[in-house]
Parts: C-alpha cells; sequence; structure tokens
C-alpha cells in the first residue's frame, strides 16, 4: 500500500470521561484530513471485559452476551444508526458487561466520524480469541465512495465477462 513506509502518524488519546459523542465529533473534525488522502485508523477492541478472560483458550468460542453485543453493534453500524450507536450503553445488549469502561471502543467513533457524514460500515473481519475478546474489523465510506466502489466491481466483472474465452 505504502513501500516506502513513509506515512505521516499522529496519535490521539482517548478521553474516556468525555464519551461516545464526543469522539464522534473529534473524528468529524479530522474528516477533512481524510478527504485530503490521509489515512485514519481507530485501533481498540470490539468487546473487553478482562475480568472474564482468565480460564478460556485462545479458540474457545465466544458466549452469547459477546455475539449478541457484536450483533447488535454491527447492525447499527451497517444501517448508519449514529444515535443508536452513540447511545449504546442503554441500547446495545450487553453494553456494559462488554465494556465495563469506554477507553477500547472509543476509537471506533473517531474512526466512523473521520469518515464523514451518512458514512456506512462493511465489516472486513470478525473473530474472537480467548472467548471474550473480538477484535472486528470495519472500514467506513461515505455514498460516493460506495459508489465509485460499485462502478469499479461492475467494470472489472463487465471486463473479466469480455475477456473471458469461449466454452
Amino acid at each position: 500500500m505504502v513501500p516506502q513506509a513513509d506515512i505521516p502518524v499522529l496519535q490521539l488519546s482517548v478521553q474516556p470521561h468525555l464519551g461516545p459523542e464526543h469522539h464522534l465529533r473529534m473524528g468529524r473534525a479530522l474528516a477533512p484530513l481524510r478527504e485530503a488522502g490521509v489515512l485514519i485508523v481507530g485501533s481498540g477492541s470490539f468487546t473487553h471485559d478482562l475480568s472474564e478472560f482468565r480460564g478460556h483458550a485462545p479458540n474457545d468460542a465466544a458466549p452469547d452476551w459477546v455475539n449478541g453485543f457484536a450483533d447488535w453493534f454491527d447492525a447499527a453500524l451497517t444501517k448508519g444508526q449514529t444515535e443508536e450507536l452513540i447511545d449504546y450503553r442503554r441500547r446495545a445488549p450487553f453494553a456494559t458487561k462488554n465494556h465495563p469502561t469506554e477507553e477500547h471502543l472509543l476509537p471506533l467513533y473517531a474512526a466512523l466520524g473521520a469518515a464523514g457524514e451518512n458514512a456506512r460500515a462493511e465489516r472486513l473481519h470478525a473473530s474472537s480469541t480467548y472467548s471474550v475478546l473480538r477484535m472486528d474489523v470495519y472500514a467506513f465510506q461515505t455514498a460516493n465512495e460506495r459508489a465509485q466502489r460499485s462502478s469499479r466491481r461492475a467494470s472489472a466483472d463487465g471486463s473479466a465477462t469480455r475477456n473471458a474465452p469461449a466454452a
């Protein structure tokens, strides 16, 4: 992606006492950088109740309280339900169980905000480790970016069909 690894990096600290809405606004303040081609990465954890960590093997199945939270969050992200996401502690199943404190989830809000208004999420990866640690990966795109991506896919599919040898 960047073979010379010459990417400027700036680290921002989360402010857990200010909550999701603050981090969404912080991300929106960064949106012009994204529009200028700056890659914005938020790194955290989708679920993070370390009190449940002990006694699990790396590949143990996730319990319902982990999957229920992750499924709710995925649905809200992919449907663009920003208000529900901001109020996740009241709306999402098992929210406080998965995040007794919020600092590991808040980077997601900054990344979502940086994607701009009406951005949608696409889950690129979902997995659990030690049963209770979910590290799902999302990419955020604006409606314009989604349209461009669909157009490129359609073009690629069309050229693959046109270039396919006759059977």
